[in-house]
């Protein structure tokens, strides 16, 4: 039935706002309107850089499992016999000019739990991932899944194996521990600092931590960490701490550790560049690289 234009212009108007009221109701009922129940301030503030509270104490390397010890022997890591002559064996080969059992040199990624020990750490926090940024020139990043999920049936192997969190209320009901489960499997070697000190070889590790911000001062951040591991006598907990970096503007780092790197790894030796570009061996008597691939050229005479 024919209508006037003003007619028909109020009935395709009131028809255009319902389409649009309608649309509004389904997008707020749909499973991708869930981000409108993230709610940011019922989690805690871990904005910022958080730098590792991890002297090198005896002149040594920053990078240490048990922050308050000297790395390597003076770790005092409750390792089995085995484990402690692989540590042994390790330094041994390092005081020869080897790399003894520290894959990191060859730049392979150090993993867990020596990603925790970085010079910075950088937390984001989404409602159903957090991710721990960091690294000293290897840039290692985790993500703990917090959205419930379960294990995994059917994970690679990975340097920093597979988390997942759960986050922890306070009296006040806002968030303030994030507890960690981390488990294998695992891709090795790894080893806890440069020493070599080690993880059992089978890769078998799984870590719990408790992340949580100091209570006394907003600024320092600690990182309760249980190892369990095979090359272990007994579980080893340590308390890692970090500090917030006031600087608004924070460096950081740019640097791949394969473009700095020195060391060469051909077969199952390690050899060194030297400044002029020429293999260097790396331990006394060491024997050069296999040539069989080269054809010997003669020298003009």
């Amino acid at each position: 039935m024919p209508c006037g234009n003003l007619r028909c212009r109020n009935l395709i108007g009131a028809v255009v706002l319902a389409a649009l009221a309608l649309a509004l109701a389904l997008a707020l009922a749909l499973p991708a309107g869930h981000a409108w129940a993230w709610d940011d301030a019922k989690y805690p503030n871990w904005k910022g850089q958080w730098i590792s509270i991890n002297p090198p104490l005896g002149g040594g390397t920053p990078v240490k499992f048990d922050p308050t010890k000297a790395a390597g022997r003076a770790q005092q890591a409750p390792l089995t016999p085995e484990y402690q002559k692989v540590l042994e064996d390790s330094l041994a080969d390092q005081a020869k000019g080897g790399l003894g059992n520290y894959p990191t040199a060859r730049c392979l990624l150090g993993g867990m739990p020596r990603t925790m020990s970085s010079i910075y750490q950088e937390f984001v926090i989404t409602q159903d991932t957090t991710y721990i940024l960091g690294g000293v020139d290897i840039l290692d990043n985790r993500r703990i899944y917090t959205d419930g999920r379960d294990w995994p049936t059917d994970a690679l192997p990975t340097s920093l194996g597979y988390s997942i969190g759960r986050w922890v209320e306070g009296g006040d009901g806002r968030y303030e521990v994030l507890e960690v489960d981390t488990r294998g499997p695992f891709k090795g070697p790894r080893a806890y600092d440069s020493t070599g000190l080690p993880l059992h070889f089978d890769n078998q590790s799984t870590f719990k931590e408790r992340i949580h911000l100091d209570k006394s001062d907003p600024n320092i951040l600690h990182d309760e960490i249980t190892v369990f591991d095979h090359a272990l006598t007994r579980p080893w907990s340590v308390d890692k701490t970090y500090r917030r970096n006031p600087n608004r503007y924070p460096n950081w780092s740019r640097i791949s550790c394969a473009e700095g790197t020195n060391y060469v790894v051909i077969g199952s030796d390690v050899y060194f560049l030297s400044g002029d570009g020429f293999l260097m061996p790396t331990k006394k008597d060491q024997a050069p690289p296999d040539p069989r691939y080269f054809k010997r050229v003669q020298s003009a005479k």
